[in-house]
C-alpha cells in the first residue's frame, strides 16, 4: 500500500476535483437505492387493487412519476460525473507525467549512461495506466460500494433480518478471496514487468540502429531475444491467470451458495405470507444491486494490486535526489572574457576505474586549445566536466576564479556552446534545430547563421527551405550537412566558450572542408577548446594539450611540440605517414 499513499500524496493539487466527483458519487448512489424501495409500493398499490379493489390510481401515477424523475436526475449527474472524471483523467495524466519528466530532467548524465530511454519511457507510461485506472476506479467506486453496500444491508435488515445477515457474510467472503487473488498477482507483476521493461527497451533499440541490424544480419537473433523474454512473460501470465481463475470460482461459488440461501427464505417467507410481493420484489432488487458493490470491490483490489506494482519504478525515479535545477537563473548574461583552469582534477565513473588522475591546465579567453591523445584517455570526459554533466571526484575547476561547485548548471552552460561528434539533431524542421537554444530567433537571422555555417546553399534547396522536416536525427541529411546544422545552431547561441568535440571525425575529405569553412566562422573572438583526432581540425590550434592515461602529459604548441618527443609527434607522424603512403600508391606524392 505505500505506493498507493504516495499516489493519493502527490495527487493532493487535485483532491479538489476528486471531492467534488466524489460527492456527485454519493448523491448519485443514494439515488439508485430509491427506485427500488418505490417499486415495493408501486407493486403493493397493484395487488391491493387486484385483490380488494381498494388501490390508489393516483397514487400509483405519482409513484411512477417519481420514479422517472429520480432515474432522469440520476442519468444527469451521471453524465456530469463522466465528464468531470474525463477532465479529471486528462489533468492527472499530464501532473503525473510533467512530475516524471520535470524530475528526469534534473538528473546527472552519469543516470542517462546507465539506463535504456525505451525502458524509462515504457516505465511511465505503465505507471501513467495503472496510477490512473486505480485513481479513476476509486473516484468511481470505493465510496459509492461502501454507502451502497451499507444502505442495501440497512433496508434488507429492515425487512427482513435473516436475508440481511446472508448478504452481510458474502461481503467478507467475497473480498478475502479477491485480496488474496489480487496479492499473488501483484507479487507476480513485478517480474513480470521485468521482462516487458527489457523487450521494450531492446526494441526501441533495435528501431533506433535498425541499419546496424540489418546490415549484420541479426534479425533472427534480435526477433529470438524478444521471443525468449516473451516466453518468460507468458510463464508468468500463466501463473497469474490460473491463480485468478481458481480464485474466481471459489467467490462465485460462494455467491451462488449465499443466493441460493437468500431466495429459499424470500420465496418461503411470500409463500407463508410473512413478506408482501411488494417486499419481495425491494429484497431481490436489492440483493441484485449488492452484486455490484462486490464487483465494483474486487474490481478496486485488482486495480490497486496493479497501481502498486505498475508504479514501483516510477516512484523509485522520483525518489532518486535530482542534482542539477533548471528552473534557476533563467537570465544569466554571457560571459566576456571567459577563462577555464583545472586544478589537480580527478574523476571516476559510478563502480569503474579512475580516468583523470591529476588534471591541471588553463584555458585563456581567446585561446584555441586541443585536447590531444589516443582514443580512451580521458579527453570526452574532459568536455564533461567542463559541461558540467559530471562533477570532480578531487580537485576544483573554475571558471572566471570561481569554483565550478558554486556556479550552477545554468550559468556555466549559458556560456558554452557544443558542436558534437554525432549530429543531436530533433526530428522536426532546419529552423527549429538551429533556434534550438534560441527558439524566438527570427528568419533573417537563422539564414544569417546558416551562411556562416556554410549551410545555406543546401538548405535552399530543400523542399520547404528552412521549415523542411529533417527526419528522426536528421535522416534526411547527409553527415556534413547535419554537423553544418550544428554549426549554425552554435553560431546563433553566440556563447563566448567553443566546444567541438571530434566535429569532422566522421566526415569525407570534401564534407570535412565545408564544415571547417563553418567552424572558422564559429571560432571567432571565442574560447575554443577541440577535442580531435584528425590533425586538420587542429591545425590552426596555439595550443596542444596532451592527455594520456588521464594524465596531462604535454602541454605546448603544435610546433614544440611535433618536434618533442612523446604522443603528439607520434600520432602527426601516423597520419603523415598514412597520407604519404596513400599519394604514393596513386603515384600522386
Amino acid at each position: 500500500m505505500k505506493n498507493i499513499l504516495k499516489i493519493i500524496r502527490i495527487s493532493k493539487p487535485l483532491h479538489g476535483i476528486v471531492a467534488i466527483i466524489g460527492l456527485l458519487i454519493v448523491t448519485s448512489s443514494i439515488l439508485e437505492l430509491i427506485p427500488p424501495i418505490l417499486s415495493k409500493f408501486i407493486v403493493d398499490e397493484i395487488v391491493l387493487q387486484l385483490q380488494t379493489a381498494e388501490g390508489n390510481f393516483q397514487k400509483l401515477i405519482y409513484l411512477i412519476l417519481l420514479t422517472f424523475i429520480l432515474g432522469l436526475i440520476s442519468q444527469v449527474i451521471t453524465t456530469a460525473t463522466e465528464r468531470l472524471g474525463d477532465h479529471f483523467a486528462g489533468t492527472l495524466r499530464k501532473f503525473l507525467t510533467e512530475k516524471f519528466y520535470d524530475k528526469i530532467l534534473t538528473f546527472p548524465q552519469s543516470y542517462f549512461d546507465s539506463e535504456i530511454s525505451g525502458k524509462i519511457i515504457h516505465q511511465l507510461n505503465r505507471a501513467l495506466f495503472t496510477i490512473q485506472n486505480f485513481i479513476n476506479g476509486s473516484t468511481n467506486f470505493i465510496l459509492p460500494t461502501f454507502l451502497q453496500s451499507i444502505f442495501t444491508i440497512a433496508i434488507l435488515a429492515y425487512y427482513n433480518i435473516p436475508i440481511a445477515v446472508l448478504v452481510a457474510i458474502l461481503f467478507p467472503i467475497y473480498l478475502s478471496l479477491s485480496y488474496y487473488s489480487t496479492k499473488r498477482w501483484g507479487e507476480r507483476e513485478v517480474k513480470k514487468n521485468y521482462y516487458e521493461d527489457i523487450s521494450r527497451a531492446r526494441i526501441t533499440e533495435v528501431v533506433s540502429n535498425i541499419k546496424l541490424v540489418k546490415t549484420s544480419l541479426a534479425e533472427n537473433r534480435e526477433l529470438n531475444f524478444i521471443s525468449d523474454n516473451l516466453n518468460k512473460f507468458n510463464k508468468i501470465f500463466a501463473h497469474q491467470s490460473w491463480t485468478f481463475h481458481k480464485f474466481d470460482f471459489a467467490r462465485n461459488l460462494s455467491l451462488i451458495i449465499i443466493l441460493l440461501g437468500v431466495n429459499i427464505v424470500a420465496f418461503i417467507n411470500t409463500f407463508n405470507g410473512a413478506i408482501t410481493i411488494g417486499t419481495l420484489v425491494l429484497i431481490l432488487q436489492l440483493v441484485n444491486q449488492a452484486r455490484r458493490p462486490l464487483f465494483a470491490m474486487s474490481f478496486i483490489l485488482t486495480n490497486l494490486q496493479q497501481a502498486e506494482s505498475g508504479s514501483k519504478e516510477y516512484f523509485e525515479i522520483l525518489d532518486l535526489k535530482g542534482t542539477e535545477n533548471y528552473k534557476l537563473d533563467s537570465k544569466v548574461e554571457k560571459l566576456k572574457n571567459p577563462n577555464i583552469e583545472f586544478k589537480k582534477v580527478s574523476f571516476s565513473y559510478e563502480k569503474g576505474q579512475q580516468v583523470l588522475k591529476n588534471v591541471s591546465f588553463k584555458c585563456l579567453s581567446g585561446d584555441k586549445i586541443a585536447l590531444v591523445g589516443h582514443s580512451g584517455t580521458g579527453k570526452t570526459t574532459v568536455v564533461n566536466l567542463i559541461l558540467k554533466l559530471y562533477e570532480p571526484t578531487a580537485g576544483n575547476i573554475y571558471l572566471n576564479g570561481k569554483k565550478y561547485k558554486d556556479l550552477t548548471h545554468h550559468f556555466v552552460r549559458n556560456n558554452i556552446s557544443l558542436v558534437f561528434q554525432d549530429a543531436e539533431l530533433f526530428s522536426s524542421t532546419v529552423a527549429k534545430n538551429v533556434t534550438y537554444a534560441k527558439p524566438n530567433t527570427g528568419k533573417n537571422q537563422i539564414v544569417e547563421a546558416l551562411k556562416l555555417a556554410n549551410a545555406w546553399e543546401f538548405v535552399n534547396r530543400l523542399p520547404k527551405g528552412i521549415n523542411s522536416e529533417i527526419g528522426e536525427r536528421g535522416v534526411k541529411l547527409s553527415g556534413g550537412q547535419k554537423q553544418r546544422i550544428q554549426i549554425a545552431r552554435a553560431i546563433l547561441e553566440d556563447s563566448p566558450i567553443l566546444i567541438l568535440d571530434e566535429a569532422t571525425s566522421s566526415l569525407d575529405a570534401k564534407n570535412e572542408k565545408e564544415v571547417q569553412e563553418g567552424l572558422e566562422n564559429l571560432m571567432r573572438d571565442k574560447l575554443v577548446i577541440i577535442v580531435a583526432h584528425r590533425f586538420s581540425t587542429i591545425q590552426n590550434v596555439e595550443k596542444i594539450i596532451v592527455i594520456d592515461e588521464g594524465k596531462v602529459t604535454d602541454i605546448g604548441s603544435p610546433q614544440t611540440l611535433s618536434k618533442k618527443k612523446g604522443i603528439y609527434s607520434e600520432l602527426l607522424r601516423y597520419q603523415i605517414e598514412g597520407n604519404k603512403k596513400l599519394l604514393e600508391k596513386f603515384e600522386i606524392y
